[in-house]
């Protein structure tokens, strides 16, 4: 089961942090379909969150179809978004990497500001791939 961790110093809406950690969580292959999430009151417990805030966030994740409400039963996953699992060997490289990175003194937001270029220019966005007016 996926717990929640909400940064309230982040300045990202804490349903949205709900539904990013969980997508993670999809993509890590950490949550696969028929698991269900936490309850609200299970959120609420370990989090002292508003329980509309994380039923705001669990209907964003049923509206894009990854999960389903069973009344009475909960909130269950419907599909993955992963196409590598949380144990998979470029995990393993990605986390030899970070602690290299750390041990050269980078913190946190230096490897952000790395790694985004890095993924900047081998992933370019759908505004650099069609520029406006090409799509």
């Amino acid at each position: 089961m996926v717990e929640y961790r909400i940064d309230r110093r982040s300045g990202v809406a804490t349903y949205v942090q709900i539904v990013q950690q969980t997508k993670q969580a999809l993509r890590l292959g950490l949550l696969e379909p028929g698991d269900r999430l936490p309850t609200a009151r299970e959120v609420v417990e370990a989090t002292a969150i508003n329980p509309n805030t994380v039923l705001k966030a669990y209907r964003e994740l049923e509206r894009e179809g990854l999960v389903e409400a069973r009344r009475g039963l909960g909130t269950f996953v419907r599909r993955t978004l992963g196409a590598q699992p949380a144990d998979s060997p470029l995990r393993a490289e990605l986390e030899s990497w970070a602690r290299r990175a750390r041990a050269a003194g980078l913190d946190r937001e230096d490897v952000d500001a790395l790694f985004g270029s890095v993924l900047d220019q081998h992933f370019p966005t759908s505004d650099e791939l069609f520029p406006e007016g090409d799509q």
